[in-house]
């Protein structure tokens, strides 16, 4: 039976949740900080907000 190694992880700075490597990320992973499109839709609505609510 064919495991996966161990693959890196990180937590998503939207939901908090672990996520781990993934092929299609092999080179940007550092650059990676949400773990699907619709935490990072949620993240930058948020910080859009936040950017209205100043002005």
């Amino acid at each position: 039976m064919h495991r996966k190694p161990h693959l890196p992880s990180k937590l998503c700075q939207t939901c908090q949740r672990p996520f781990t490597w993934r092929k299609k990320w092999q080179e940007c992973w550092e650059d990676v900080r949400h773990c699907s499109q619709r935490c990072r839709r949620n993240a930058r609505q948020a910080a859009r907000e936040t950017h209205h609510d100043q002005h």
